[in-house]
């Protein structure tokens, strides 16, 4: 076995890479990280009149097309403009980005300052506009 393992040393770093990849996105939710949801439960829970939709995008990216009623605190303004949205702090906040790159980040700091119930739009904006549902602009 040791032999074996020693002569494809590549083969098994691979299979052991590829294993921790698929495993990623269930560990990370099972410790405290993104939970995403998809756009039916998005619509569902922005229907419901209570929840917050957050665009995490710059600005210029924000200003091309957006969810309907949606607020836009660009990822590296959201510290310094949480007052902005402490009124949601016990209601659902929906996180959503061009491609989720951020939205992880962007989570952790809202739940460090206290927002209970936070979700990230799973395949961010993009995913919105690819089940054809509205978008303003």
């Amino acid at each position: 076995m040791t032999e074996f393992l020693s002569q494809n040393i590549m083969l098994v770093l691979l299979f052991i890479t590829s294993g921790a990849m698929l495993l990623w996105p269930t560990l990370s939710t099972l410790t405290g990280g993104a939970r995403e949801i998809g756009t039916l439960e998005t619509t569902r829970l922005m229907n419901s009149g209570n929840a917050l939709v957050l665009d995490i995008r710059a600005t210029t990216e924000f200003g091309v097309g957006r969810i309907p009623k949606s607020k836009n605190i660009p990822f590296a303004e959201i510290d310094k403009r949480i007052e902005e949205i402490a009124k949601f702090k016990d209601k659902p906040v929906i996180l959503t980005s061009g491609a989720n790159t951020r939205g992880g980040a962007a989570m952790r700091l809202l739940k460090q300052r206290g927002f209970v119930d936070v979700y990230q739009l799973q395949g961010g904006f993009g995913a919105w506009q690819q089940a054809s549902l509205p978008v303003e602009k």
